[in-house]
């Protein structure tokens, strides 16, 4: 194992909330929207042409072995898209930014669901741990808050907490007059309860709307009932 000697950047003022999601792949608290990349998606068509190549050769043939190398080089190519995709938008969070907050997400339970092939094209896993290491090497702060944490349902104005959240539901106005887009809300309440959480190493627990966590929120698919 190789170790690298930390290298912090000079302080900046911005800290940040990340929400992410298969809508966009991340909503960061001051309202900026990445796209998601949708590697494995766009080269689905070619998988699934070298996939059935591969079936209808003859098993310990020269072909079969030809053509399951075609196969492993195409799924080494879209890792290798993802994993420099996670790298540039890392790495320009973590200049941009002293402290870096997101959801400690339940990705495995997703990986059971109707969207798995869209969390596993995400990568959020690989990501954030990316986000982790680098934040460490170049003397950031960060920090991921509770999975449990009601970030879609919770008002970022006021605090009120919303009985339900359906998925579709994009925008809307709470009854103290905020309109919230739903992946920014949930940015910025991410933001706030990451920084609520910080002084909890102290024994402090203050975290905003604790105690009001649904165990039905989980990550941005949260909240769907």
């Amino acid at each position: 194992m190789i170790e690298v000697a930390e290298q912090p950047l000079p302080s900046v003022e911005p800290e940040t909330g990340i929400d992410l999601g298969l809508g966009h792949f991340a909503v960061l608290s001051n309202g900026r929207k990445i796209d998601a990349p949708r590697f494995l998606r766009r080269a689905e068509k070619r998988l699934k042409r070298a996939q059935r190549a591969l079936s209808r050769t003859a098993k310990g043939s020269n072909n079969r072995a030809k053509a399951r190398q075609k196969v492993a080089r195409r799924h080494a190519k879209v890792a290798d898209a993802r994993r420099e995709f996670h790298h540039r938008l890392s790495t320009r969070i973590v200049r941009d930014n002293q402290a870096i907050y997101v959801e400690n997400l339940a990705v495995t339970g997703l990986a059971r669901t109707r969207v798995a092939k869209s969390v596993h094209d995400a990568g959020w896993s690989a990501f954030t741990g990316m986000l982790e290491y680098k934040a460490v090497l170049y003397g950031r702060v960060f920090h991921r808050i509770d999975r449990w944490f009601p970030s879609s349902k919770l008002c970022s104005e006021c605090g009120a907490l919303a009985a339900s959240m359906p998925l579709n539901v994009r925008e809307w106005t709470y009854p103290c007059g905020a309109v919230h887009d739903r992946d920014v809300n949930a940015a910025k309440n991410v933001l706030a309860a990451g920084r609520a959480e910080r002084p909890n190493a102290c024994g402090a627990q203050i975290r905003p709307g604790a105690g009001l966590a649904q165990r039905e929120e989980a990550g941005s698919l949260r909240g769907a009932a």
